[in-house]
Order: C-alpha cells, then structure tokens, then sequence
C-alpha cells in the first residue's frame, strides 16, 4: 500500500540519519496519505516479515516475564478486534481503556486501531469525578477495565459494555474470552488518515482538563519525531519509565519504539523502587532509557557508577531537567542524558537528538517536521516568548484540536500558529531553553523571574529533593519569589536548614532573583506526578500568616545587608 511506503520512506529516512541532525531536519518531511491505518498497514506486515522478533517484554519486580513476539501479536489483536466487533462496537465507537502495564492494553490498542475504534486512555488512579467527567464528556461506548478497580465504576455505568482483564467482575465480561475469537480480522472498510483515533484527558496543572484530539495519522506517524529524538534503533530494548493513561505511554511505550522496529521493555512494580529498577536496566540489557526528571533525580541518589550498563542513549520529558542531575549521570555512565519537549496535544517537538551537542539545561532544537518559533506578547516572533509552532505547514504530529470545544482550539491556533502556553528564550545557535508556563512566570520588583530558573538552583543543595518555586505577595515588592520545599531523607525542617538553603541560593543568584521565604510542606500534584503550581500560587494568595515550617528572609540576622 502506498500510503505505508511512504510512511516507511520518512521513517527509514529519519533511521538512517540518526546522527545528522542538520541533514534530517532539512530533508524529512511528513507523509500526508489520505488514508492510513497504522496497525493494518504498517504493524501487521511488520508482523508478517518479523513474526518472531520480540515485540513486548514485561517483567514483573517478582521475577516473572511475558514476552510477546511482533506475530503473536497482530494474532492476539486480530482476535481482540473480532471479539470487540462481535459485541457491538465498531468504527468510531469509544473504548474507555483503564489499564496497567498488562498485555491486553498493548492488544487492545492495535485491536482498536483495526476497528476504527476510538481509545481514551485512563490511569488506573482515577477515581469518582474524574471517571465519571471522562465517562461523560467522551461519550463512552464500552469500558476495558482491570477487575481490581471495576467497582469504581459502580453507580457510573448505564448501558455500556463492560470488559474485565486479569479477572472476573460483577457485571463484567471477561476479556480473556477474547482469545476464542477468530485469529483472522478483516476491516469494515478503509481507515481515513483523519480519523479519530485518541482522546486524551490532560493532566490539569491549571485548571479543568482538556479533551486533546488525536488521529490515525497525529500520533502514530506524528511520533516519527519522538523516534528520531529518543534515538531508538531496530532491535533495540526500550525502557519508558511512565504510567498508562497519560500520552507519554503512546509516545514511547507504543509509536515510538514500534515505529523503530524496537522492543518495547517495561518493568512492572507496585512502589517505584529506583535501585530495583536500575538492577533491571543492568540484567536485562536495555539499551534507550526515558524517564521523566522526578524519575532520574531519585536515580541519581544511587550509586550510579556501580551498574555496569548496556545503555546507549539516556533521555528525559516531562518537565525540563536540571543540569546538574545531566552531570552526575554523565559522570557516572559516560552518557549525556538528553531533554526533549513536546505536549499531549502534540508529538515530541523540540529536543537534543543523537550526534547533537547538548548544552546542559536546554531544551534543544526544533526536532524534523517542527517549525518552532517563540512570540512575544503582541504576537510577533522573538528570541523570547511563547513557544509556538507555525502551522504553514501544518505539522502532522498536531492534535485535530480540543473536542467540542472550538473556541479553544481557535484561540491557541489563531493568527497561523499554534500556541503552547511555555515560554522559553532562544539563544544564538537557536536552542531553546525552558523559562515556565506563561501563568507560572512572575514578577518582583519588576523583574522577571522564572520558577523553573530557581528551582534548578535550590535542588542543587543536598537537602533539596524537590522544590516549587511561586511568587508570595509583599507589600513592597508587590511580590517576592518564595520555595516550597521536599527535603531528603535524612533531613529534617529546621532554621539550620532554611538558613542554609537561602545561603546557598544568594551565592548563585542575582539579588533581585533571590528567595526570599521558603517553607518546607509536600508538593500538590497532578495524578500524572507534575506540581501544581497554580494551587501553591493561591494558597500564597488566600493565607492568613506564616505556614508551621515557613521561614522568612528578614528571620535571620545573618542575611541583613
């Protein structure tokens, strides 16, 4: 089919300039078919020329292991299609996906793609609201759910067909009935490439989440680029260290390494264990690591240089990555550890690829197939602002937009761009480095300060675990930057301790930047782990007094002048 040798042309492309990044960028471009079908077209006759190629891997923390091979999967899809297609759901219906790290959430997937039917992806964590707000707004035809958490469903559920994996549950089928179907699956017809495919529920660091979009052509080629930044290679042991249900485990848990021809490896544990998890990269040889910075900053309380690893590249997403944590891995293995940026809304976007010489902090370049710019505050293009993609082209790893709702998608893609919501600067050899969310940047005296500047600063201290970084409102500088934060362990809150940490950022840090209160209290969070800073900024905003562990600049003698 052409519309897959044109994927595989970009593709192959993208593979055999892994390490010319300038030659790539100026020479990909993105296959546009009219019709695609990324499990039909491409995955199954993968399948077909590898079918005993390793395509899954799990392990389990106890010791135990399943492997699926790429045919053994296009077999156990095609059966999963046909059983979901014998109860109801066909093309376009939505499939409410709440699973772990299992195999039936990688068969459920390509079955779904097959089908035309539309995923919603959902953590296991959900509860309530969120289960009904995602049941509601996305029009749920049938739930996949783990049997350990149907119950939540309780009280939810009207007419829509219920599916149980890894068990039974009342009122539920099971989903292992579905490997009696027929291991043969024929299409209802052809799959347009603008299709929807996903819809993703994002995290809420600022209010209400939005319904992202996605399409048969969005994400499964849009991570193209997520490919060419992870580095990836055919044959090669993946690991991404993320939770099903956020879009981070399509990006590199699924399209991504699939794409390469890889072997997705996922390490399943009940409490993350970052020495277990490290002992598991060692005795099983992965060779990509992804992990997002919460992630590597626990790593690094390890000791690093005593694993003798197979790895050959270290990346990081999320969030931005703090320098030093890039210096300590790259003491420790010889490898850089390299920053990417991209959104649920979009694929990877920018990031240091292969080959590229990194600057430790930045985001890096505009990855292949992104024309990225940064505009000001009138919308005009700067070397600081908001990070933006102009949309002529229009990339294909962009959402479809926000669903049912217009005037969203209208204002964060008006005037020919799309509009991110990040800011970041752009320095002279055009990388970018990371500033804040346009809501999380504010002013003190008048000047300009980035949490994210700041927090770099404080984790660098050996107390510091982790640390949010919010204006709290002063009488005379309107505001003041003020730290919330996680100590490590073995550090107890103290004013020997908030003493120290002030020290330590006036000696790094222009006066005007300085923190000038920090208060030691656990971080609010988004159920994907990212900190709200839009809750700490109005709790600054509502209080009444000092918090129990908060210490201000002007409490110690030994900062005056």
């Amino acid at each position: 089919m052409s519309e897959a040798k044109d994927f595989l042309k970009a593709r192959d492309f993208l593979l055999s300039h892994r390490t010319d990044y300038e030659a790539a960028y100026r020479g990909f471009a993105w296959p546009r078919p009219e019709r695609f079908n990324w499990a039909l077209d491409y995955f199954d006759p993968l399948a077909e020329r590898k079918p005993n190629a390793r395509a899954l891997w799990i392990v389990d923390a106890s010791g135990a292991e399943e492997v699926r091979t790429f045919g053994e999967l296009k077999e156990a899809s095609n059966r999963v299609a046909n059983f979901l297609k014998e109860l109801g759901v066909g093309p376009g219906d939505r499939i409410l996906l709440m699973l772990g790290n299992v195999v039936p959430l990688w068969e459920t997937m390509l079955s779904a793609i097959k089908l035309g039917a539309v995923v919603i992806p959902a953590t296991t964590l959900l509860t309530g609201d969120d289960l009904k707000d995602r049941l509601e707004r996305g029009k749920v035809k049938a739930v996949i759910a783990e049997a350990a958490v149907a119950d939540r469903f309780e009280g939810l559920l009207k007419d829509e067909l219920r599916i149980s994996v890894g068990g039974e549950a009342k009122g539920f089928i099971p989903f292992e009935e579905a490997y009696r179907s027929s291991a043969r699956f024929v299409p209802e017809g052809e799959t347009q490439a603008d299709d929807l495919l996903l819809l993703y529920f994002t995290s809420g660091t600022t209010s209400k989440p939005k319904l992202v979009a996605h399409t048969h052509a969005s994400y499964p080629i849009g991570h193209l680029s997520t490919m060419y930044w992870i580095g990836v290679q055919p044959g090669d042991l993946h690991l991404n260290i993320s939770s099903p249900g956020w879009a981070k485990h399509a990006w590199s848990n699924f399209f991504a390494p699939w794409n390469a021809e890889a072997t997705v490896f996922v390490y399943r544990y009940d409490r993350f264990d970052p020495n277990a998890v490290l002992k598991a990269v060692e005795k099983y040889g992965v060779h990509t690591l992804c992990a997002p910075p919460t992630v590597w900053r626990m790593f690094v309380l390890e000791d690093l240089k005593s694993f003798k690893m197979e790895l050959k590249e270290l990346v990081s997403a999320g969030e931005p990555l703090n320098p030093e944590i890039i210096a300590e891995v790259e003491e420790a293995w010889g490898l850089t550890i390299r920053d990417g940026y991209g959104q649920t809304e979009t694929t990877a976007q920018i990031g240091n690829t292969p080959g590229q010489p990194v600057k430790p902090g930045s985001m890096g370049q505009p990855l292949p197939g992104y024309k990225m710019v940064l505009l000001d505050p009138e919308g005009n293009e700067a070397d600081e602002g908001e990070i933006a993609i102009k949309l002529d082209p229009r990339p294909v790893g962009l959402m479809r937009g926000y669903l049912d709702d217009p005037e969203r998608t209208a204002r964060v893609m008006a005037g020919g761009y799309y509009r991110t919501g990040d800011v970041a600067r752009r320095d002279a050899d055009s990388y970018f480095w990371y500033i804040g969310r346009a809501d999380d940047v504010f002013k003190s005296s008048d000047y300009r300060i980035s949490p994210f500047e700041l927090e770099s600063v404080l984790i660098e201290h050996e107390a510091v675990a982790e640390a949010a970084v919010v204006p709290a409102p002063d009488p005379i500088r309107l505001s003041v930057p003020k730290a919330y934060v996680v100590l490590a362990p073995g550090f107890e809150p103290s004013r020997e301790a908030a003493l120290s940490i002030l020290l330590f950022v006036r000696e790094r840090v222009p006066a005007y930047k300085r923190i000038r209160r920090i208060e030691f209290a656990e971080l609010p969070k988004t159920i994907s782990g990212k900190i709200r800073r839009v809750e700490l900024r109005a709790r600054e905003r509502e209080k009444e007094g000092r918090g129990k562990q908060e210490f201000f600049e002007e409490d110690f003698p030994e900062l005056r002048g």
